[in-house]
């Protein structure tokens, strides 16, 4: 039986635009929602909204009430906002501060933060199995590694870009789902150049040419890839 874990499921349940939307609706109402509220602020069929409502609740991102006092006839089922969810809402204000003090350099920020990303590269590699084979010149597997234990989904792409003329043949990463993907938008001098950093930082520990990968943001609404040419495709 293959267990799911609770940041997987609310990643899961996050993926969904739709969702994601019901939710910030709930957290930002001073009182818990019912479906049908809800289904008529977004204009949507109250069954959509209901079943989206279930995957949020199975991934612990709300909490179901029964509003049972003053009323006549059938509890009104209404939902309101988890802690973890409070939780996420603080992490991402503390990204935004963060960012906003890194785009006052002269580049945007760009330096450090790629800069941070290649400490946060070595952290994540630091007494893993894989660093003691300094000698494995293979970027692919250390690279998959590290940017699916950060929560990309990393997949190899089937039909890697066409390479532009006078460069070889390579491969690409195509990053399914973003954990900061929200910051990305807003702040992407920044949070993609952690992203790149920590790609980089990655790929130096490992002992290959970071000018042979590059970090291509957003080529599709919810899809990043990472390119790999020369030595590393």
């Amino acid at each position: 039986m293959t267990t799911v874990s609770n940041s997987e499921s609310q990643h899961a349940a996050l993926a969904s635009r739709t969702r994601r939307e019901i939710l910030e609706a709930i957290a930002a109402s001073p009182t818990p929602l019912g479906a049908l509220e809800i289904a008529d602020s977004m204009r949507l069929h109250v069954t959509t909204v209901r079943f989206h409502l279930d995957q949020l609740e199975a991934a612990n991102l709300i909490r179901r009430n029964i509003e049972r006092e003053g009323r006549r006839g059938r509890p009104r089922v209404v939902y309101a906002a988890a802690a973890v969810h409070h939780e996420r809402q603080a992490n991402r204000q503390l990204i935004d501060v963060l960012a906003g003090a890194l785009a006052s350099d002269a580049d945007g920020g760009k330096s450090r933060a790629i800069d941070a990303g290649r400490d946060w590269a070595e952290h994540l590699l630091a007494g893993a199995e894989q660093a003691a084979q300094s000698d494995d010149r293979d970027a692919l597997a250390p690279l998959m590694g590290v940017l699916d234990s950060v929560g990309f989904e990393p997949e190899l792409d089937a039909q890697p870009p066409l390479p532009a003329p006078g460069e070889s043949a390579g491969r690409a990463i195509r990053l399914l789902a973003c954990p900061f993907r929200e910051a990305a938008l807003d702040h992407p001098a920044v949070v993609c150049s952690v992203h790149r950093g920590l790609i980089r930082g990655t790929l130096e520990h490992f002992g290959n040419d970071v000018d042979d990968a590059s970090l291509k943001p957003f080529v599709q609404p919810e899809l990043c890839a990472v390119t790999l040419r020369g030595a590393l495709g």
